[in-house]
């Protein structure tokens, strides 16, 4: 009884294990400017500042880069 009880919940452990590694995504560039973009919030009374961390959320998140 212990044995299948200790046998099932290996089981369990392996299958839990195994789904989240096949739910790992790779992030887009979308994703980057979402994130990065969300950041700059903080800065929302100062314009310029916000003018300014846009600017670098779409350098650092442009073509051929996928995260911050």
């Amino acid at each position: 009884m212990k044995k299948s009880v200790a046998v099932s919940l290996l089981v369990v452990v392996l299958y839990l294990v195994s789904s989240e590694t096949l739910l790992v995504a790779v992030a887009g560039p979308e994703d980057c400017m979402d994130a990065c973009s969300t950041a700059c919030v903080q800065y929302l009374r100062d314009s310029r500042r916000m003018a300014r961390c846009e600017r670098k959320c779409s350098i650092r998140c442009g073509p051929g880069e996928h995260s911050i």
